[in-house]
């Protein structure tokens, strides 16, 4: 059985960290979210990792805090390792970790991928805002771009947009877009 430590994050730990959030993410909506370099979380924000016995990151939490609010910024297990509780016993120790902070309410926003919607619901948490992300790639369908911008500017062919919409939207969008996924807000009072 594998044993894990969970603690802060250490800068050595970047390019594992980057590597596990790459391969956590990879049967997800969140698939193509890629980061050269970690962003890094403000204090009094604060940035987990659960290591392995060989110190090699199996999964992350990186939590920032603004006032009242604090917002899960980066979860992810390394598939490797899931289905151990990693990822609760990352969110129990930011809950420890929040006790005495400014914040009274933890959320976090994500798409819809079913087993991380049922992950926050077991968690505690309770889903509330919509929007839509709306992805326009020309190598999907060649006229997906052209279709998001109102206005071409000379010189300039989109190729991929990043789109938000209105969840009133999604229909449309849908019919449009190829690639369309609701983003969820969850959040739990602490």
């Amino acid at each position: 059985m594998v044993r894990y430590t969970v603690r802060e994050y250490e800068p050595a730990d970047e390019k594992s960290w980057l590597r596990c959030r790459v391969l956590g993410f990879l049967d997800t909506a969140y698939f193509d979210d890629v980061w050269r370099a970690r962003p890094r979380i403000p204090a009094p924000g604060f940035e987990l990792v659960a290591a392995d016995e060989n110190g090699d990151i199996a999964g992350i939490m990186d939590v920032e805090i603004d006032g009242g609010l604090a917002t899960i910024e980066t979860v992810a297990v390394h598939p490797d390792h899931r289905r151990r509780g990693l990822g609760r016993v990352l969110l129990a120790q930011a809950n420890a970790l929040l006790v005495g902070s400014s914040a009274t309410t933890l959320d976090a926003w994500t798409r819809d991928d079913p087993d991380t919607l049922a992950w926050y619901r077991a968690m505690g948490f309770a889903e509330s805002d919509h929007y839509l992300h709306v992805y326009a790639n020309h190598y999907t369908d060649s006229g997906e771009p052209e279709r998001a911008v109102l206005t071409p500017r000379p010189g300039l062919k989109p190729m991929m947009l990043f789109l938000h919409a209105k969840l009133a939207e999604e229909q449309r969008m849908r019919e449009e877009f190829a690639r369309v996924h609701v983003c969820r807000r969850f959040a739990k009072e602490l």
